[in-house]
């Protein structure tokens, strides 16, 4: 389930409580006719108030039903993504079905990421290649003229509205959606995630993606694996030149949400093998010189719940905490006391997608045994969030429990970037 944001008003209206009641109608619906209802309904509804920036009013409903019915919260936050993600264009006489799309890159380096305004000859070259290999024939694509970081999305339903029909609306020859002139400042992070965003147009009822055009029988599975890795190979040196100095991994561009919490659990191991990299060449050790320590963090108050893993680094043999990453959890993940009994004989994945099937504290002790850190500690207990009051970064546990704030020794390089 996909908790809602805490900056949220609290004040139910009588739209939110409509939303309300079509949601657990919805989900409560015993049929796919009554539910089709309820849907058009409830999807009626949420384009007025995404159309007219009342987010506050999708806000009130999705608060209320976290709360009091977690299935109609999923019910709820389904329809609004996939509304606010998704248009019907009229142009010339024809309706386009249009859907916003997000094309993740995974980046690692020990510089800086970039982020920030496209040219538009290298938009060109992307929208080509997006549509040789991903598009199906009819379909149309613009993309919008930022490599977003995470702090540049859409902050809101309503934006990510308003933003798929400007893209839409020039995918059909409309008006060219022109650079942020401001963007908002992006924390130096060593392995981050970058995003395109795209939407893609069809005429309604048509194909958006090439294998929606296949011939039965077909496989589902290696027809997406194929296109990726053919819009990879052509896409790949277009995007390294986005980002100067970076490792980078590209992952399958997909709708904007579904591909955004695809991107923000594949960037987890990407950054435990930053970490390990960055220290390894900072301080002149191997991988083995170094010692990784486990915490399980919770809010307070949050019934045992775990919500991240902080991962401190210390060298061999030292106590001093010298870095920390973050492995936060998302949805549904949860993690059982014994499902590390197993890890000392697993065998070490080759690629990171190969963590994806194991719980999330199999997975942080599989990223850093592949990256060679072999003297792991993991305390069983459970921390509560907490972080510095000076500069606000989060505190990590040593060997001994203890709660302290990462420091790199004072005679090592010193750089501006920090770590997920």
């Amino acid at each position: 389930m996909r908790r809602p944001s805490k900056s949220r008003t609290p004040r139910i209206s009588p739209d939110s409580q409509r939303l309300s009641s079509l949601a657990q109608a919805m989900s409560l619906a015993s049929s796919r006719q009554e539910e089709r209802a309820w849907e058009r309904e409830l999807d009626a509804l949420i384009q007025k108030l995404l159309r007219n920036d009342h987010q506050n009013t999708l806000d009130s409903a999705l608060d209320k039903l976290f709360n009091t019915d977690p299935p109609a919260y999923d019910t709820l936050m389904e329809a609004v993504e996939a509304i606010s993600s998704s248009c019907v264009i009229e142009e010339d006489g024809k309706r386009y079905d249009g859907l916003l799309i997000a094309f993740p890159i995974l980046a690692w380096t020990r510089f800086a990421i970039a982020s920030g305004n496209i040219g538009g000859d290298v938009l060109i070259t992307l929208a080509a290649q997006m549509h040789g290999h991903l598009l199906a024939d009819e379909a149309r694509i613009a993309i919008a003229p930022t490599l977003y970081s995470i702090d540049q999305l859409p902050r809101t339903h309503a934006e990510t509205y308003a933003l798929t029909q400007r893209i839409g609306r020039a995918a059909l020859g409309g008006p060219v959606i022109k650079p942020i002139a401001h963007l908002p400042e992006t924390a130096p992070f060593l392995a981050d995630t970058r995003y395109l965003l795209a939407t893609v147009v069809a005429p309604e009822g048509g194909p958006l993606f090439r294998w929606q055009q296949a011939e039965m029988p077909f496989d589902i599975v290696a027809l997406r694996q194929s296109t990726m890795e053919q819009l990879r190979a052509q896409a790949q040196p277009t995007i390294e030149r986005l980002l100067p100095g970076c490792g980078v991994e590209l992952m399958m561009p997909e709708a904007y949400y579904v591909a955004c919490r695809e991107a923000d659990r594949a960037i987890r191991p990407m950054s435990v093998h930053a970490a390990v990299h960055y220290l390894t060449h900072v301080l002149s050790v191997e991988p083995n010189g170094l010692a990784a320590i486990i915490g399980a963090f919770g809010e307070e108050g949050g019934e045992g719940r775990i919500d991240e893993y902080r991962i401190s680094f210390t060298l061999q043999g030292q106590p001093e905490v010298i870095y920390g990453i973050v492995w936060p959890l998302y949805g549904q993940e949860e993690d059982s006391d014994d499902s590390v009994t197993l890890l000392a004989s697993a065998p070490l994945p080759t690629q990171f997608a190969e963590l994806e099937g194991a719980p999330p504290i199999a997975q942080v002790v599989l990223a850093l045994r592949a990256n060679g850190v072999a003297d792991i500690v993991r305390h069983h207990e459970r921390f509560e969030m907490e972080f510095c009051e000076d500069c606000g970064a989060p505190l990590f546990c040593d060997r001994e429990a203890e709660l302290v704030h990462a420091e790199m020794p004072e005679d090592a390089e010193q750089m501006s970037g920090h770590l997920h």
